[in-house]
């Protein structure tokens, strides 16, 4: 049943995508493709995917129990919050904490937890700032 409601409401949601896409002024110095194309080709693809769902949906998903899901919870609060905190204290030490608290829920120890968070922090801290260059958010302590 979770399949055919998905399924409709995809089905509505390329319907909408395609009004919308109609509605796209057209200037004349666009190319010959014109900016309506793209837009399209995701209404079609999503009310095909979504038709072919509501119609042959798989059997009915076996939920998990309470405390998986409340796992599963906790662990999409911790990625909410890794991204409302990044700004404020860092990319270092934000990522350090989320990668340890994932990694201790994903069977870790709590220093082998704590090992994988600070090294994957630092890891990543010195692939992508240090040796490409990339900006990653600076934290109080500057890094």
């Amino acid at each position: 049943m979770s399949d055919r409601i998905f399924g409709v409401f995809g089905v509505l949601l390329a319907i909408g995508f395609a009004i919308a896409a109609s509605q796209i002024k057209e200037s004349f110095l666009s190319d010959a493709v014109g900016p309506k194309a793209f837009p399209y080709i995701i209404a079609t693809v999503l009310g095909l995917s979504s038709a072919v769902m509501a119609l042959r949906p798989d059997p009915e998903p076996i939920w998990p129990p309470f405390a998986q899901f409340a796992e599963i919870m906790a662990a999409a609060v911790v990625m909410i919050l890794y991204a409302q905190l990044l700004p404020e204290i860092g990319f270092v030490i934000a990522t350090a904490f989320a990668a340890a608290y994932l990694s201790w829920r994903l069977g870790s120890g709590i220093i082998g937890a704590c090992l994988t968070g600070v090294g994957t922090s630092v890891g990543i801290y010195v692939v992508f700032h240090l040796v490409l260059g990339l900006s990653l958010a600076r934290g109080p302590l500057g890094f």
